[in-house]
């Protein structure tokens, strides 16, 4: 069937292709002036005659025609099932980019010469894609690579900021009432937002409304400090109204919260510090922060120091570094006022801070 119709289209071809070259030939026969086709019976006949001709022709090759065909298009399926999928997506597109390009280049070159310029324009097309098809069809592997990799860091930073953003820091009262959070926001070192709980608002309310002048001070220094992160500071922050009525303590109402937001309390409280890693929320502890940035004592360390107060003990002195770290001094009660050069015996990390325990340098 599909032989018929291929014999069909392609006579029919034939016919019309004669009757093409015959309307030629006639044309060129009267402008030569031969008599033998003047009359219009002749040049009808003679139309005829060569559409029948070529149509006879076509219709008699048309199987060997087929054929060829037939041969063209296995050889090209064969070339194809070769070739992956890989490699004809990007010979694709290194045709349609080595034709953009060509086709910028070669424009100034049709205006050479009626003739020649078409004719170099179709070479440098030619030319352009033989050259797009070899360097995307090699390269392939490096442009997947490149890909991979812009698709990664894509991701990776989507994800990132993804968590960084959902991360959830829940301030307690001591640690907005100590004001260091609004330093260590400043710096960076705290990421993601910082809920402030409605009832923590509440409760610096209450303090600042305190008849104690020391209560009533830390409690307007807490809520200073809240007006100071939210205005001063690119971090962002959020205060929660919600309540848990059926849990009275404030501190336990943080863990709560804590726990429903998946994030993490930040105070300097050590027994809400305590009681947190027992339920296994995350806490930022300020004070262990503050002690962790500390310059390290090692025992047998060499310092000067000047003893301020007594001890518990009877002989003890005390003396504080720069940083309000207390150093105990074994025997130093006697020299009260003055400064001593110690030895480091021993330090006591916790917490809730850092001592360290030192004696008398021997001379």
């Amino acid at each position: 069937m599909l032989k018929r119709v291929f014999r069909a289209i392609i006579t029919t071809i034939g016919l019309i292709l004669g009757y093409v070259v015959g309307d030629g030939l006639l044309n060129v026969l009267n402008d030569l002036g031969v008599k033998l086709l003047q009359s219009l019976i002749s040049k009808i006949v003679f139309l005829l005659f060569v559409i029948l001709v070529f149509g006879i022709i076509l219709y008699f090759i048309s199987p060997t025609i087929y054929k060829g065909l037939n041969k063209i298009i296995d050889t090209v399926e064969k070339n194809v099932q070769k070739v992956s999928a890989s490699e004809l997506v990007y010979g694709t597109v290194g045709t349609i980019v080595a034709l953009l390009i060509a086709s910028l280049i070669g424009i100034p070159v049709l205006g050479i010469h009626p003739i020649a310029g078409p004719i170099l324009f179709v070479l440098i097309e030619l030319v352009a894609v033989v050259i797009g098809i070899k360097i995307f069809v090699e390269k392939k592997d490096d442009i997947n690579v490149m890909i991979g990799n812009m698709k990664k860091s894509s991701s990776k930073d989507k994800k990132h900021k993804n968590n960084t953003k959902n991360i959830s820091n829940v301030l307690d009262t001591s640690v907005i009432i100590d004001g260091r959070i609004f330093d260590i926001c400043k710096t960076g070192f705290i990421a993601g937002t910082l809920i402030i709980p409605s009832f923590v608002l509440d409760e610096l309310r209450h303090i600042s409304d305190s008849s104690d002048a020391l209560k009533r001070n830390r409690g307007r220094r807490g809520l200073d400090i809240l007006n100071k992160i939210q205005k001063e500071l690119e971090i962002e922050t959020e205060v929660w109204e919600g309540d848990f009525p059926e849990i009275a303590e404030v501190d336990s109402k943080l863990l709560k919260l804590a726990q429903t937001l998946n994030g993490k309390v930040i105070t300097n409280d050590y027994n809400l510090n305590k009681v947190a890693e027992v339920q296994g929320v995350p806490v930022l502890n300020i004070n262990e922060l503050a002690n962790a940035v500390k310059p390290v004592v090692l025992p047998g360390e060499e310092m000067k120091v000047v003893v301020n107060k007594e001890g518990k003990e009877s002989s003890q002195g005390i003396a504080y570094l720069d940083d309000g770290t207390m150093i105990v001094v074994e025997g130093g009660k006697k020299f009260i006022g003055e400064q001593l050069d110690v030895i480091v015996t021993s330090v006591l990390q916790t917490a809730a801070g850092r001592m360290i325990f030192a004696k008398q340098k021997e001379n």
